[in-house]
Order: C-alpha cells, then sequence, then structure tokens
C-alpha cells in the first residue's frame, strides 16, 4: 500500500482546480462485503480505500476479535484471492479516538486510545481519523473545541512515531467530528444541522495550532480531510438526502482551504444524484457502510426464502428465525437504538435502515445459520422465477447474462449495485 498521501492530495488539488472526483470509504469487516469491494475495484481498476473503525478493529480486538494487523491479513487475504492489486490498497481507521473507553477517566482513556492508535499506524493504516471530540468519565458534558484538538495531537505524535519506528509509509490524516452518530441516527430526523462555514474553519485553525505545538506541522501537511456535516443523514425508516442549496455557505468555506476536501459520514441509502452533487461540492470521500451490509441481508433473507423452496427441509431454521433468535439472546446491539413496542423493534431488528443485525454475523451462530443456507442452495443455478420473486432487483441483471445466478454470486451482486451507485458518483 503506497501513495495514499500523494492519492488523496490529488483528490483535493482536483477539487481546487474545479474537476470532479471523490472516493468510496468502504467501512464494513463483512468478508462478503470485502470480497464484493474488492472484485469491484479490480473490474474497474480502480483504487479502493477500505475503514475500520475504533469499535470495530482495535488492540484489544474490537468486536471483531481482530487486532489492526489481523484486519490488514484478512483484507491482504481477500485482495490476493480475487487478484486485487496491493499498491492500489488504502486502509483507514475511523473515529481514533478513547470512544470505546469514555468510560475510564480521560487519561486512562487516551492512553488506550494511544496504544490503538500505535497499533494502526504500525500496521501500515494509512488514512488515520483523528476524533476525540468524545467526553470521558472525569470530563464535563461538552469538551472544548481546544481539548479536542489537543487530543487529536496528542494522537497524532503517537502515529508518527510508529511509522518513524517502522519506516513504512507516513500517514494522512482526517480531523473534525461534526458527524452522525455511527450507524445512523437514534431521534426522529424532523431537522438536519449542516456545519456552520466557522466552525470548520475554526476546526482546521484549532488543530494546525495543536499540532505545532508538538512539531507536527509536516504531520499536519499531510491532514487532508474535514468531517462536516453536510446534512445527510439516515434513521430506522428515514433518509434525508443533500440538498446542496442548504450547504453552499459551507461549501464556499472550502475555497480558502486548497490543501482540503470535506469528508461526509452517513451517506448511506442517498439517492445517485445526492452522492453525486457531493462530490462536486468537494465532499470528496463518502462514508458507506450499513448500506452494504443492508444489501447483504436483504440477498441472504431473498435466498432463505429461496432455499426453502427450492430445497425443503422442516429441520433447517430460516435464516430470519435463527437471527431474531440470535439478536434477542443478545439484546445488546439493537434494544436502545430500536424504541417502540415489541411489534415495531421486531421490523427494525431486520429491516431498520440503521442494519444493526450487521453487528451479529460475526456470530459463531449467526455464522453456522448462514452456511447452513449456502450449502443447502450449493453452487446450483436458481431458476429465473424464484430470483423475480425473492431477489427482483437482481432480476435484469441476471436475465442480460451480467449475474452467475448462483447463492454465492447474487450476494456479491447485491452488494455491488450500491458500490457501483458511489463508483458513478466519485469518478472524475
Amino acid at each position: 500500500m503506497t501513495g495514499a498521501t500523494a492519492r488523496f492530495a490529488g483528490i483535493a488539488a482536483r477539487r481546487a482546480a474545479g474537476a470532479k472526483g471523490g472516493i468510496a470509504s468502504i467501512c464494513s469487516a463483512h468478508p462478503l462485503v470485502i470480497e464484493a469491494t474488492l472484485r469491484h475495484g479490480a473490474r474497474n481498476g480502480a483504487d479502493v480505500l477500505i475503514e475500520a473503525t475504533c469499535n470495530q478493529v482495535n488492540h484489544e480486538g474490537g468486536y471483531t476479535g481482530m487486532t489492526p494487523a489481523a484486519f490488514r491479513a484478512f483484507v491482504e487475504t481477500q485482495a490476493g484471492r480475487t487478484g486485487f492489486p496491493f499498491d492500489r490498497l488504502i486502509l483507514g481507521g475511523d473515529h481514533l479516538g478513547p470512544n470505546p473507553w469514555k468510560h475510564l477517566p480521560a487519561a486512562e482513556a487516551m492512553n488506550k486510545a494511544a496504544a490503538m492508535i500505535d497499533a494502526y499506524a504500525s500496521a501500515g493504516f494509512t488514512k488515520l481519523h483523528l476524533d476525540t471530540s468524545m467526553a470521558c468519565a472525569d470530563d464535563s458534558v461538552a469538551l472544548a473545541d481546544e481539548t479536542i484538538a489537543a487530543r487529536a495531537a496528542e494522537l497524532a505524535a503517537v502515529a508518527e512515531a510508529a511509522v518513524a519506528r517502522s519506516g513504512d509509509e507516513k500517514p494522512v490524516y482526517i480531523i473534525g467530528t461534526e458527524v452522525p452518530v455511527p450507524g445512523g441516527a437514534l431521534e426522529a430526523l424532523d431537522h438536519m444541522h449542516v456545519t456552520e462555514p466557522a466552525d470548520a474553519l475554526r476546526t482546521v485553525e484549532l488543530h494546525h495550532q495543536a499540532f505545532s505545538r508538538l512539531g507536527l506541522d509536516a504531520a499536519f501537511a499531510r491532514a487532508v480531510g474535514v468531517v462536516v456535516q453536510p446534512g445527510v443523514e439516515f434513521g430506522n425508516a428515514d433518509i434525508i438526502a443533500y440538498a446542496p442549496e442548504r450547504a453552499t455557505k459551507l461549501v464556499a468555506a472550502l475555497e480558502s482551504q486548497p490543501q482540503f476536501v470535506f469528508e461526509a459520514h452517513s451517506t448511506d441509502y442517498q439517492p445517485a444524484e445526492a452522492l453525486a452533487a457531493l462530490v462536486r461540492d468537494g465532499f470528496a470521500i463518502l462514508k458507506v457502510g450499513p448500506w452494504l451490509t443492508f444489501a447483504l441481508r436483504e440477498a441472504l433473507y431473498g435466498l432463505s426464502h429461496i432455499a426453502d423452496a427450492l430445497a425443503p427441509d422442516p429441520s433447517r431454521e430460516s435464516l430470519l428465525a435463527a437471527m431474531e433468535r440470535i439478536m434477542l439472546a443478545s439484546p445488546g446491539d439493537w434494544q436502545k437504538y430500536y424504541p417502540g413496542s415489541p411489534d415495531e423493534q421486531r421490523l427494525q431488528r431486520h429491516f431498520s435502515f440503521s442494519d444493526r443485525i450487521r453487528y451479529y454475523w460475526p456470530l459463531p451462530d449467526a455464522q453456522h445459520a448462514t452456511e447452513a443456507l449456502l450449502a443447502a442452495l450449493g453452487k446450483r443455478e436458481i431458476p429465473r422465477p424464484l430470483i423475480s420473486q425473492y431477489l427482483g432487483h437482481l432480476d435484469a441483471e441476471v436475465g442480460a447474462g451480467r449475474i452467475t445466478p448462483t447463492a454465492h454470486e447474487l450476494l456479491i451482486a447485491s452488494v455491488t449495485r450500491v458500490l457501483d451507485t458511489y463508483r458513478r458518483a466519485t469518478i472524475p
């Protein structure tokens, strides 16, 4: 993995020169999503940016059980299998800071965050989003902007020391934290705040000062993106699409910052024209995660119905029933996010845009249920009438001969539809 600095600097330079272009940031650790992403990149001869979050992957394992080094090995193994060239692969770390340990005092939480970012930098991750915005156990409820910037600079110093030891490529940095809640909003989407231009510029200036105080001017020169809220969001059943007219002043502020582009989080489920407008307006890094696993879940549930028709077996639990059992047994990753009556919660567990079911696919019982489904279907070609009935969004492509109608290829194709939407939006 080489040249991340040049690639992102090139995106910023093109934007400053009035040209379009950007990159999608794939935020997922699901093996099928990673496979689909790398196959898509190989087919299009494109760079691929894959990011892991602080809760998902960290030096203690995260909820995937993977350290940064293990995640890199996992992605590179998939790249080898799909024929994707390593020199076009960019690995990133998202929301790197004390968030997983915010229940601890700040000093202890920041020590753990430092160990985490050391692990990311040492493992060759070259795009690092510094996010120290969250209050820890002994902090005030809302941290001062100066404190956030100072803590971010402390973590950048750790990353710089790690790459100095290893001799690996120096990373680029993303600063700023004004983003939606990871995984979607918790509240009703009846309003959406767009970042004030002055706040975005203040974020840049305070981080610049904090880096300079630690002698990190060269590192700050590699800061390439500022996270802002352009006015996009999704909830359990709602989507707020990008409205360019609401972000006009924010977009104008970028003109004074040729070093930077904006990074937009929670762009999942945006209409194609909204994604293209975001890139046109300088939101050149588009984060996507839940939409990819939502598309995968759609295909998995469709295949479960197809298996019942093609290979009926009363002893085989449907995938929906299996996932319902698994999620009810361990409600921690969905319960506080899904309000309403028991019936409303049941629907959200499986069909919410927030897609909190994605936290359960790595569990052994979920893996066994998925493997049983795919084993029942095997490599047989699925008849078109069943694809039309249960996977209608893929029927036209199957009919045109562009998708082989086997279970595995249909899963990959469902994810690829989302990736195609982002490619069309981000190509120069």
